[in-house]
């Protein structure tokens, strides 16, 4: 019978021809690169790409409540096809007339015929429009006719809303319309998505 020998010896591996190089140590000038590339990716490609398609607006007034607290910060999402405008979507526009940017939803579209009827019922193309964001009604009356390429524009306030209704020049051409609005991302008790 074979006898097993146990010893505390070590003995040494034949060493490995190909023993594998140590690893290179990067220059100042390729770290410095490094480091640019992960700044480039990580923090101004996605801030390029947010200026290119969104950018933020705030509500400085009440004319949008309870949809949109006032002072609130809201992304927008920026319309490069103005047929994407549909009625009822909040929208940013440029106001040439009080020389602002402003956020109201959009009541009618080109060719539109809204009527406010002084109850606070509102007709489009004589047909009753459904208003579930409207969190206060007016008496106005009174009837507008949207020439083609403009949009007709109020704020879910209407007790409290300076919108196309008494405007001089009550309808937005299409090239004065920013964007969408599309959530509201501060303050963070009314963070959301915008309906």
């Amino acid at each position: 019978m074979e006898e097993l020998l146990f010893t505390d010896e070590v003995t040494e591996e034949p060493a490995n021809e190909e023993a594998v190089p140590e690893k290179k140590k990067k220059s100042l000038k390729e770290e410095i690169l490094d480091w640019a590339k992960t700044l480039l990716f990580y923090c101004v490609l996605p801030l390029v790409i947010f200026q290119t398609f969104c950018f933020m607006a705030s509500v400085p007034t009440g004319s949008m409540e309870t949809t949109i607290p006032v002072g609130a910060q809201v992304v927008t999402t920026r319309v490069f096809n103005k047929e994407n405008i549909n009625r009822g979507d909040i929208v940013v526009f440029d106001s040439e007339e009080l020389e602002i940017i402003l956020i109201k939803r959009c009541i009618g579209l080109p060719g539109d015929s809204v009527y406010f009827d002084g109850t606070g019922d509102v007709y489009v193309n004589g047909e009753l429009l459904d208003e579930p964001y409207v969190s206060s009604w007016s008496d106005f009356e009174g009837s507008f006719e949207v020439p083609e390429n403009h949009y007709f524009f109020a704020g879910d306030n209407r007790k409290g809303s300076l919108d196309a209704r008494y405007w001089d020049e009550p309808y937005i051409h299409e090239d004065h319309i920013k964007g969408k609005a599309r959530f509201i991302l501060f303050p963070f008790s009314d963070f959301g998505m915008l309906e």
